[in-house]
């Protein structure tokens, strides 16, 4: 595997300093600590190993460095959506699977950049309610469903555009009778029966967006009034009840975007599918395509344009693009990705096993497929085996010495100069 000429972290590393200087005082510790970890990821700073090819004719030997495991890394989120895939792979069942959106009109969104912690945690408590609600519905599914979310805060062109992504299987389990008054996305379902949905159709997106847009709104005047809102600069005015509401007012009125389609091929590729939304981050170094002193320049796509025409690039200043990047990072503690419903924490197990049960699907004990990974990738002696065979003969590779961090990343050459490099990961 060749990495790309040009990474994210080149960037920081040679346009980082000037940054940080001139933005001095303005930004946060979260930022910089992202920064650092993007700098350092999988360079000598924070140490590494060394392996050998377990064939002694070959000899073969590989030193790789530690990588930083920052969920805003784009190079270590790739190894962390592989591993969250297997981890899924049980979970599927045999029925269609739906992609819902979820967006925040952008008067929200410049409340939400303000508000990060709050707003988007109530932009997926919400959103996850309107559909739990809708779905309970007699006229609609009237069952329990499974909802997996997916938090994401930018768009093509790295600006603030807070929405969430969900993958939501085609039917559910039939729900218990609801006491008097209990909401009806607080169902809990009794597990007589699998209830199906249409394999083209899931939910009207119409309803959704008018209970989404109404939850919402009722929410943000809940939070604002319990003062747990903040207001700077431009919005500083929006700390007033009567200016609040006033700018609430005309949104009640406005089209909010929900959008839902139906993943292509069966519950195996909606993994695939799935992992391109889990684990991404702003933009990934494959868009990058120069840097110098002068600009950064990227691909971008145009949602608005159908056909070839919606792929095009964009030039921003290195301190500019450093900007964008870091306006997206999530606040500590913050779980971008979350299950509701059938999948919700609690209840997952028992819920999965029902709709296995009721669909006919053979049920694989977890004991026995933990055995089956490990002989599958430990090797007899106790020596750490990496997934990556011999590149030279294809024998195991195995871990014979670890070593500490020794020194900070350096600036790379310059952008015209570097060439495709060998991948130490």
């Amino acid at each position: 595997m060749v990495r790309p000429a040009l990474e994210i972290a080149d960037i920081f590393r040679d346009h980082g300093p000037a940054w940080r200087a001139a933005n001095r005082g303005s930004v946060s510790l979260g930022q910089l600590k992202v920064m650092s970890a993007i700098e350092s990821c999988r360079t000598a700073a924070l140490g590494g190993h060394v392996a050998r090819c377990e064939n002694d004719a070959c000899g073969h030997t590989h030193v790789a460095y530690n990588s930083c495991r920052n969920r805003h890394c784009g190079k270590c989120q790739g190894l962390a959506a592989r591993e969250w895939l297997e981890a899924r792979e049980a979970e599927l069942l045999p029925v269609p699977y739906f992609h819902v959106v979820f967006s925040l009109p952008a008067e929200i969104g410049d409340i939400a950049y303000q508000n990060k912690a709050i707003v988007y945690d109530l932009l997926m408590k919400v959103s996850a309610d309107v559909m739990l609600t809708i779905a309970a519905d007699p006229e609609h599914l009237g069952c329990r469903i499974a909802i997996t979310s997916v938090l994401h805060t930018w768009g093509s062109a790295l600006m603030h555009h807070p929405h969430v992504h969900m993958i939501v299987p085609g039917g559910g389990l039939s729900l218990a009778p609801v006491g008097t008054g209990q909401p009806k996305a607080h169902q809990e379902a009794d597990g007589s029966k699998w209830i199906r949905g249409s394999a083209k159709f899931l939910l009207p997106v119409r309803v959704l967006s008018a209970l989404f847009r109404r939850r919402m709104l009722e929410a943000l005047a809940g939070v604002h009034k319990a003062g747990k809102l903040q207001f700077f600069n431009d919005l500083a005015h929006l700390a007033d009840s009567t200016a609040f509401a006033g700018h609430l007012e005309p949104l009640k009125q406005k089209k909010w975007h929900v959008y839902a389609k139906r993943p292509f091929g069966g519950p195996k590729a909606v993994l695939s599918y799935l992992a391109r939304y889990t684990h991404r981050v702003a933009i990934s170094n494959r868009r990058l395509i120069k840097a110098d002193a002068h600009g950064v320049t990227f691909n971008v796509k145009d949602y608005r344009i159908d056909g070839p025409g919606r792929y095009k690039t964009m030039t921003v200043h290195p301190h500019e693009f450093i900007r964008r990047f870091l306006i997206h990072v999530l606040p500590k503690g913050l779980h971008r990705i979350r299950h509701y419903g059938l999948l919700a924490n609690g209840q997952r197990e028992a819920n999965l096993a029902k709709a296995r049960e009721l669909l006919r699907v053979k049920t694989i004990d977890p004991a026995d497929d933990a055995l089956r990974r490990a002989d599958a990738t430990e090797p007899a002696d106790a020596s750490p085996v990496l997934p990556r065979p011999c590149p030279c003969c294809g024998a195991r590779m195995l871990v014979t010495e670890t070593f500490e961090g020794v020194c900070r990343p350096r600036p790379h050459a310059s952008p015209a100069s570097v060439g495709p490099r060998a991948d130490t990961s």
